[in-house]
């Protein structure tokens, strides 16, 4: 897995803690040689030499000082153990936030928002007993055995022998049932996210369901899939307690070998009571560690399905965010600092390339054109024909196979991603609204502005029309998804946005599609005060948008077919003039 650097440094940090964790379970397992040995020589004494309190008294409180040693050291590496998983899971949670945010809404679109919440959600939450539970017990597992035998076998070969040839079945079958198991675990956190996908879908498309009359068969659809993963999740309980039962009987028969055979031998006075003693105390502590190991393997198998999924994500192709220190890195390049400072932008697409995977036809071919600083620009084209593509590459959502884009001159793939975004301002068709006041979604533009410059934007986007209606003006709820709001209005939010972020690139996907003639007219003088003095994009729809166009750019399966005004091609046959026939007022 290639895994960003910077993500492995941060990881690295906590590695302190999980060295703690580790730390504190050995020195809990040389505390129980040591209380072993205390007691042997304790009930040694006592019962076989008569000895009295004070003769045993420093024993004692030996032993009472390791059972405290042994309760601090199980204290702590609990606590720091959840400490080193914690971090990991805050840092693998923002970079996954940061990297979804960073490929954009190119590869969300191929995705399922609910499965996508679920990875980042309990994807990452099951790496805490993976950190936490499962790592430090790996360490264990294989230092306290050897270091128990090495404590035994000076003093009892017989039993060391009989512990060295028994340990290795607990790993043993850990492995066989553990290749089951992690059919099943992968299986379970799969239909985990399916159905956190299918929930989210379906709250979102409530209303939708309701309208239609058919929300209790979505319903009966839900509990079908909580079913199903109620039955895969049951499956995977049902391994883990035999995988448990398996590994402690294991321990059993072995402790109970060791436990006959030292009796047999002390009966015919083989060995010495003290001895024994101490290798029947340390027989089951010896078997400890592996048992633990075989119960925490399954939550290594829960953490080794999602994080196949996570480092998907975090790999997937795309521009990768960067840090400060890199981007005044990038601003020391003459070239890089003039285009970030430069107002008026010429946009220049030289034989552009791209296809999206899994896909036969190419989403652009060969594709050239410019775009003059100033003007606005429509782009013509029936479905397919690659207009929002061109908007995905310049807001560096994805990258061309082939061909170049320039911006005045310099390559766009040389600038980074989140400095040059700082140059757009994007207007979708159907802009998304946060569950917050209009005031708050209209600051998304630009979060440092000014309650005065938000009432300005707000005004040339003709929101304060009907944000006056509202008892709380611009500090009205609107809404997940802007529920109180209608599409116009919605849609002037999204210019009230792009007003205040007031960049000198405008993308724009025709605003004014899809509303009655009136609202139409308001938002086309919104728009036209938003274009003015910019660079601007517009895919266009409507005959209004390409009539004030100062170039029209025609597109079909990803080619330029045709270039010109409004009134020029208007008066040439081809395949603008085909769709202005076809769709009568619009394009």
């Amino acid at each position: 897995m290639n895994l960003d650097s910077r993500l492995l440094r941060q990881i690295t940090h906590a590695r302190f803690w999980l060295a703690l964790t580790v730390f504190c379970g050995l020195g809990n397992g040389v505390l129980i040689i040591l209380w072993a040995r205390r007691l042997s020589r304790v009930v040694a004494e006592v019962f076989l030499q008569q000895a009295g309190l004070d003769e045993v008294h420093g024993y004692l409180v030996a032993l009472i000082v390791i059972v405290l040693a042994r309760a601090a050291l199980l204290l702590v590496g609990e606590g720091s153990a959840g400490a080193a998983a914690a971090r990991i899971k805050r840092t693998l949670r923002a970079a996954l936030m940061e990297r979804l945010f960073s490929l954009g809404a190119a590869y969300a679109r191929d995705e399922r928002s609910g499965e996508l919440a679920t990875v980042v959600s309990e994807g990452v939450e099951s790496l805490d007993a993976y950190f936490s539970q499962y790592l430090p017990q790996l360490v264990m597992a294989a230092a306290l055995p050897l270091m128990m035998l090495l404590t035994v076998f000076p003093l009892d070969w017989l039993t060391g022998l009989v512990l060295l040839l028994t340990a290795p079945l607990i790993p043993l079958f850990m492995i066989l049932i553990g290749k089951a198991g992690e059919v099943l675990t992968r299986r379970q956190f799969t239909a985990l996210r399916r159905m956190g996908a299918y929930f989210l879908d379906t709250l979102q498309g409530l209303t939708t369901l309701k309208l239609l009359n058919q929300s209790q068969a979505r319903g009966k659809e839900i509990a079908a899939v909580g079913e199903r993963y109620r039955q895969t999740t049951m499956k995977v309980l049902r391994l883990t307690f035999l995988s448990a039962f398996a590994l402690e009987l294991i321990a059993t028969i072995g402790t109970a070998i060791v436990a006959v055979e030292i009796g047999l031998r002390l009966l015919y006075g083989r060995i010495m009571f003290e001895q024994a003693f101490f290798v029947l105390l340390i027989a089951p502590e010896f078997y400890l560690p592996l048992r633990m190991l075989g119960l925490r393997f399954h939550a290594g198998m829960s953490a080794a399905a999602a994080v196949g999924r996570i480092f998907e994500i975090l790999n997937a192709a795309g521009s990768s965010p960067i840090r400060n220190e890199e981007g005044e890195k990038y601003l020391k390049k003459p070239e890089v600092r003039s285009i970030l400072e430069e107002q008026h932008l010429e946009i220049r697409f030289d034989r552009v390339t791209f296809a999206y995977p899994q896909r036969e036809q190419a989403a652009l071919d060969n594709l050239s054109f410019a775009i003059a600083p100033g003007t606005l620009t429509a782009l013509v084209g029936p479905s397919g024909a690659g207009k929002s593509t061109i908007f995905q590459i310049l807001l560096r959502f994805v990258v061309p196979q082939s061909g170049q884009v320039w911006v005045n001159g310099v390559a766009l793939s040389s600038i980074p991603a989140e400095l040059w975004r700082q140059k757009i301002a994007w207007v979708p068709q159907r802009p998304h609204l946060f569950n917050t006041s209009l005031a708050a979604n209209i600051a998304l533009g630009n979060p440092e502005a000014s309650r005065e410059a938000i009432v300005r934007a707000a005004r040339m986007a003709f929101v304060d029309e009907f944000a006056e209606v509202f008892p709380q003006g611009l500090d009205t709820m609107i809404g997940e998804g802007g529920a109180r709001l209608s599409g116009g209005q919605a849609q002037r939010v999204a210019l009230a946005r792009a007003f205040l972020r007031n960049t000198p690139l405008l993308l724009m996907d025709e605003p004014t599609n899809y509303l009655d003639p009136q609202l139409e007219t308001l938002l086309e003088q919104a728009s036209s005060l938003v274009c003015e003095g910019r660079t601007v994009l517009i895919i266009a729809h409507r005959l209004s948008t390409v009539h004030r166009a100062d170039k029209i750019l025609v597109l079909q399966r990803g080619r330029l077919v045709q270039s010109g005004t409004y009134t020029e091609l208007s008066a040439s046959s081809g395949l603008y003039r085909d769709l202005f026939e076809a769709y009568g007022q619009g394009v």
